[in-house]
């Protein structure tokens, strides 16, 4: 097999907030590497930069010093309207948050990525939605609105949201955080199978441990500094989470 060019470079990346003795540095001369394919986990404390990092990454907040190469393009030294315009086309987003439209139904949210995002047809988003929302455990729920959603169902329309065009980028903050295991376990294979069968590039920040056996690569974060990254080996780490205690 010929190995694919990265996806994404990022060098030397620093990112402060604040300023003089308030100062604080949130992330100081990051570097990575992201290949297609790939489900990468960034993992660290609370306040470790590890948001900062996905923000910058994903062309949402600009580093004070550093370069991030997209696809090949500088993601940095294009105009706010052309990384606005490569996020829509190449990135999908899961936010803490949900970020939800109140007034649409489930099925609405993801319609309108396809509709007005690719100008898919409204049938054929229809069945579009229809189908991620029943691979969500969604499907007899796609006429509801976010209000009438639990936190764990809105986390999963917004996780379909992201997925349903098929992006060449996931960028993922805590994605499993609202959800009980048995429907985080599923969303965490819906983000391998984008990469390991759609050829996306996943990034998930989070804390919980139980993604590591899915993960092509691990990032720790320390203190705003980036550890090298370590490739788990799913079957052995799988193998040690399910052994009985002695």
């Amino acid at each position: 097999m010929i190995d694919e060019p990265p996806t994404l470079v990022a060098r030397s990346l620093s990112r402060s907030f604040g300023e003089g003795d308030v100062k604080t540095m949130a992330l100081a001369d990051a570097s990575l590497t992201l290949q297609p394919r790939q489900f990468s986990l960034l993992m660290g404390p609370s306040g470790s930069g590890k948001s900062t990092l996905l923000a910058i990454l994903s062309g949402l907040l600009q580093p004070d010093s550093g370069t991030v190469l997209a696809l090949g393009q500088d993601l940095w030294k294009m105009s706010e309207v052309e990384r606005e315009r490569f996020r829509q086309r190449y990135c999908g987003f899961i936010f803490q948050g949900y970020n939800l439209f109140p007034a649409l139904t489930a099925r609405q949210q993801l319609e309108i990525v396809l509709r007005w995002g690719e100008g898919v047809p409204y049938r054929e988003a229809r069945r579009r939605a229809d189908e991620m929302l029943s691979l969500l455990g969604l499907g007899k729920k796609g006429h509801l609105r976010p209000a009438q959603l639990s936190g764990g169902e809105k986390q999963r329309v917004a996780i379909g949201r992201a997925l349903i065009k098929d992006p060449a980028f996931c960028f993922a903050d805590e994605p499993t955080s609202a959800l009980d295991w048995a429907h985080g376990e599923q969303v965490v294979e819906l983000l391998c199978s984008a990469a390991h069968e759609q050829g996306a590039t996943i990034l998930v920040v989070a804390h919980d441990h139980r993604i590591v056996p899915y993960a092509d690569q691990v990032f720790h974060m320390e203190d705003g500094c980036l550890a090298e990254p370590q490739s788990p080996s799913r079957h052995e780490i799988r193998s040690v989470l399910h052994e009985p205690t002695p």
